[in-house]
């Protein structure tokens, strides 16, 4: 539900406030995304129906994600009335936020003011302690250290979601379609449509579709029994369900449900669900403070030394080695699988298909019928 200005204010304003909040080495595409529907919002009216401007501890500039810098336009002890806050985070969020800002944060939540995080900054409020009881959408990179190290929070794989003062985002192109609702809901649905048009965005993404889908999408709107089994497997980590009974929730037998992973993702079933549950544990290491032995559980594994094993194997270096990783990398999931082999390196294909051809349109096909060749045999139960 989104809150009106007259429902947070108890009045009228004919201009609605944004503030946004960037963290060093914000990603500058959420930023970016959310503020440019504002801005044609005030083009294609002729009015000044929002105003914004990005708000940091000290007047200096703020590096963003392609190390860029932006001046901030006012510190947090000099602004004014604000209708909405946004917190913009970057990557390894954990290394980036600053005290001030969470005391500052803190102090504007109790004025009842609208609150938001692009990207990685829902972690920035949950740390304020802002997103206790609330639904919540955050980047997949961050949300399983979210849900671990904040039960409190009902962390979902929504694209976005509004739930009463708080606004919550996966970041990416995403914030332009949450900020088309926001939009729609304070002016109509004509006005955010012009807008879409303006960008030339085919459609408005509704906010409960998942994010990081793990197939192309016209693969995953033309198959929605390969889909509900992806779905499935992942939504169910902690305590994997047998490969039958997925197949049997999905509505196909379990040859059928191995044929669909071979031909589409070119991977078996078993593989793919192993790849989930180690992907959530390279999430937890790289993110949260839970100790080996809890992540092995809470990745499904029956015994910490069989995690070691597993994951040593499939990642090509230790649980141990990659926790420390954490503090000086970044995370680069789909590469480092498609290295060791979890999943086909498609993006190698093609760059050598390249090479040969001159056109890219049988490379779907043929990369399809490749991988399917590569990964004959199922890994086993694991």
């Amino acid at each position: 539900m989104i809150a009106t200005v007259t429902e947070l204010h108890g009045r009228s304003k004919t201009v609605f406030k944004v503030g946004f909040v960037p963290l060093e080495n914000f990603t500058l595409i959420a930023l970016s995304s959310a503020i440019e529907p504002l801005r044609m919002a005030n083009h294609l009216t002729g009015e000044t129906l929002y105003d914004w401007q990005l708000i940091r501890p000290t007047i200096a500039p703020v590096t963003a994600s392609g190390g860029s810098q932006m001046m901030p336009n006012a510190r947090l002890d000099e602004v004014g009335d604000l209708d909405l806050i946004f917190v913009v985070a970057r990557v390894n969020v954990k290394d980036s936020i600053e005290p001030e800002i969470l005391t500052w944060l803190k102090a504007r939540a109790a004025t009842k003011v609208l609150m938001g995080g692009l990207c990685t900054g829902p972690f920035v409020l949950a740390q304020a302690g802002l997103l206790d009881g609330y639904n919540c959408s955050a980047h997949w990179e961050c949300l399983a250290a979210l849900q671990e190290d904040y039960p409190r929070i009902f962390c979902n794989n929504n694209l976005f979601t509004f739930d009463r003062d708080r606004i919550t985002c996966t970041g990416g192109d995403v914030a332009l379609h949450m900020m088309l609702h926001l939009v729609a809901g304070h002016h109509g649905s004509a006005l955010a449509n012009g807008i879409s048009d303006m960008f030339v965005c085919d459609r408005i993404r509704d906010s409960q579709e998942p994010q990081r889908l793990r197939m192309e999408n016209h693969v995953f709107a033309s198959q929605p029994k390969l889909a509900s089994a992806v779905q499935l497997m992942e939504a169910n980590i902690e305590e994997p369900i047998d490969l039958v009974d997925v197949a049997a929730y999905s509505g196909v037998s379990r040859r059928q449900l191995e044929r669909l992973f071979l031909s589409f993702l070119g991977i078996t079933p078993s593989r793919f669900y192993l790849k989930a549950r180690l992907e959530r544990a390279k999430q937890l290491l790289r993110q949260t403070t839970c100790s080996i032995v809890d992540i092995s559980s809470i990745c499904g594994f029956e015994s910490t030394a069989h995690f070691n094993r597993t994951y040593k194997k499939y990642m090509s270096l230790s649980a141990k080695s990659e926790r420390s990783l954490r503090v000086t990398l970044g995370s680069n999931l789909v590469l480092t699988e498609e290295e060791t082999g979890l999943i086909p390196n498609i993006a190698s294909a093609a760059l050598a298909l390249a090479a040969r051809e001159t056109s890219f349109g049988i490379l779907a096909n043929h990369d399809a019928d490749q991988d399917a060749s590569k990964h004959p045999e199922g890994l086993g139960e694991v």
